[in-house]
């Protein structure tokens, strides 16, 4: 299948399940109704789509992965949440929209992201036509991915400790970006019940794509159009922020960019069926959102 066929499909998949979640009548409607605002705001779905591909490498008919792919999504835009906080990134725009606070107030926009995060377990525990012991695992995945040792110690090293040199930005992006980019490859693994090794190559791959699309990000941030990127541009320097474009410059960047993604794609090179996870990857490398 051709990659915009492809990626289009699973887009497709993915945005439907998210429209069938949350939608009961409830007497905390405002809750699924925030909740709802982020979940269906839009963006390219990359680490579900991972997911999904993922899976459909390993031979399982991809759909039943929805419940993994969109957990994950959850988690993810119950982060997005919280980092645009007063308390965090204070940010008002996020997709080109108002950010969840913006529009529910703080105290509720805290409340949906707190409820977005057990719900996403709920899903992969729920998930049908799967086995427990995978459900186990991919549970363990997930929590791994977003907990204090993944995305919750990388968002300590940004706001706590903040990074100052390149060990400290990398390792801060591994955690931060990184660790729930290379969780999204590795439940479609688990989902598939492929091999340690192949769920390791997975991960080498997912975790490259991460640095390389967080690289670029920091790029987007200093040169991006905001009415594509989405976000206000240059806020990580309002913030004094130390991102990539100050450790290595812009060139330096793309260079690395450039890099990452070439050993992303060398992880797995002895994959039969990898096209479209290298065109994935070398679309990354130019992304303008």
């Amino acid at each position: 299948m051709e990659y915009q066929q492809r990626y289009r499909a699973y887009q497709e998949a993915i945005e439907n399940y998210l429209h069938g979640l949350f939608t009961q009548d409830t007497p905390y409607g405002k809750l699924y109704e925030s909740m709802r605002y982020s979940i269906l705001a839009g963006g390219k779905r990359i680490r579900p789509v991972l997911t999904l591909e993922f899976a459909r490498l390993g031979g399982l008919d991809w759909h039943l992965a929805l419940p993994y792919a969109c957990a994950l999504e959850l988690v993810h835009n119950y982060s997005l949440i919280h980092d645009d906080l007063p308390c965090m990134d204070d940010d008002d725009l996020r997709r080109g929209k108002p950010t969840n606070h913006k529009v529910f107030g703080e105290t509720l926009a805290v409340l949906a992201g707190d409820a977005l995060q057990p719900e996403a377990f709920r899903l992969i525990a729920q998930a049908p036509g799967l086995s427990a012991q995978s459900r186990i695992d991919a549970v363990e995945v997930l929590a791994k991915a977003c907990g204090a040792d993944g995305m919750v110690g990388g968002q300590v090293l940004d706001t706590v400790y903040g990074a100052r040199d390149e060990a400290s930005l990398t390792e801060l992006n591994r955690l931060k970006t990184g660790a729930m980019i290379a969780a999204a490859a590795e439940l479609g693994c688990v989902a598939a019940g492929m091999s340690a090794e192949q769920r390791s190559q997975a991960v080498e791959f997912a975790q490259q794509l991460g640095l390389a699309f967080q690289i670029r990000d920091d790029m987007l941030d200093v040169m991006g159009d905001e009415q594509v990127f989405g976000k206000p541009i240059g806020s990580d320097r309002e913030e004094g922020k130390i991102t990539y474009v100050d450790v290595r410059g812009l060139d330096g960047c793309a260079r690395e960019v450039e890099a990452c993604t070439a050993r992303a794609k060398a992880a797995l090179e002895q994959w039969e069926d990898h096209a479209f996870l290298w065109e994935l990857a070398d679309r990354l490398v130019g992304r303008n959102q």
